[in-house]
């Protein structure tokens, strides 16, 4: 399966159907939706995103919701439990080095994501991304900006891209498109391709829009729907009443109830068993039995 989490929630939604057509078409499966909050949070975090489109989805693509954080500053609160209970998956976009530290190591969030077209002005740090990635938060690389863009967009994109794979390892990273228009987007084959001329590689290239994609999905998950992303309460079906199981036993031929143990019709020895409490004979008093009774008839 193949993730594209990044796709912007547009104003016009007849260019986001021909996108998730053109993405159902390129293989993949799994598609969500961005919602992007600048400044500070509103007070109503109603995801304008709708549970049900307005338009038909391909049967085989699952639609996730999504919202990004711009992180201006460290020390606002971004009240991240309740954007959990609205959205899939919550990603922060840090702007400089103090919000990106704030965002490796104090918040709950499922994905950094970083503007790769903008030109840092400090490198990336391996202590501080690699605590995030072992806190389950998968570093984003998007590339539909750069495909549009100009040339120092681009350029910026290849730079940061191989510097950011230099200081995470190849390790904990995910591919999307961001893609406003379906001319951004580009299929899994080609982002694999993509991936090896920054220098992850082919196969952590396939990882990161497949492996790590569902992982971070799964990861958000249950830190929604479970205790402290340990404990998951599941329906594993009601025992029926025992009324229940004796109709359906009485169904399938069975008069003995369920509890009372039937009773042996023969011994170890292959010798019949009285059921009703007698003594049992011996062979050798059987066939006195039948001479006597030849006996008296004669």
């Amino acid at each position: 399966m193949f993730y594209d989490l990044n796709v912007p929630w547009p104003k016009e939604v007849n260019e986001l159907q021909r996108t998730i057509a053109f993405l159902d078409e390129l293989g993949y499966d799994v598609v969500a939706l961005t919602h992007t909050y600048t400044g500070r949070l509103p007070p109503d975090l109603t995801p304008p995103i709708p549970s049900t489109l307005p338009f038909p989805v391909p049967p085989r693509m699952r639609i996730l919701r999504r919202c990004n954080i711009f992180l201006t500053d460290s020390a606002s609160n971004f009240r991240i439990p309740q954007l959990q209970q609205n959205y899939d998956l919550i990603a922060a976009r840090p702007t400089d080095e103090k919000t990106l530290q704030s965002a490796c190591f104090s918040l709950d969030v499922d994905i950094i994501s970083l503007d790769l077209t903008q030109k840092f002005g400090t490198h990336f740090k391996f202590p501080m991304l690699g605590h995030a990635i072992s806190k389950g938060i998968k570093i984003e690389l998007c590339y539909g900006q750069a495909v549009l863009g100009d040339a120092i967009a681009k350029r910026n994109l290849i730079g940061n891209a191989t510097q950011l794979i230099r200081a995470t390892r190849g390790r904990g990273l995910i591919i999307s498109s961001e893609a406003k228009t379906l001319l951004a987007a580009r299929a899994p084959g080609d982002i694999i391709n993509l991936a090896s001329v920054w220098g992850l590689g082919t196969e952590r290239g396939k990882e990161a829009v497949s492996t790590h994609a569902r992982s971070v999905v799964e990861h958000a998950r249950l830190k929604r729907d479970s205790f402290k992303g340990i404990v998951d309460v599941i329906y594993g079906g009601e025992k029926p009443p025992p009324g229940e199981e004796q109709q359906k036993d009485q169904k399938k031929g069975k008069t003995q109830p369920k509890d009372q143990k039937r009773k042996a019709t023969q011994s170890l020895e292959g010798t019949p068993v009285s059921q009703s409490g007698e003594e049992k004979i011996s062979k050798r008093q059987m066939k006195r039995n039948k001479k006597a009774r030849t006996e008296g008839e004669q």
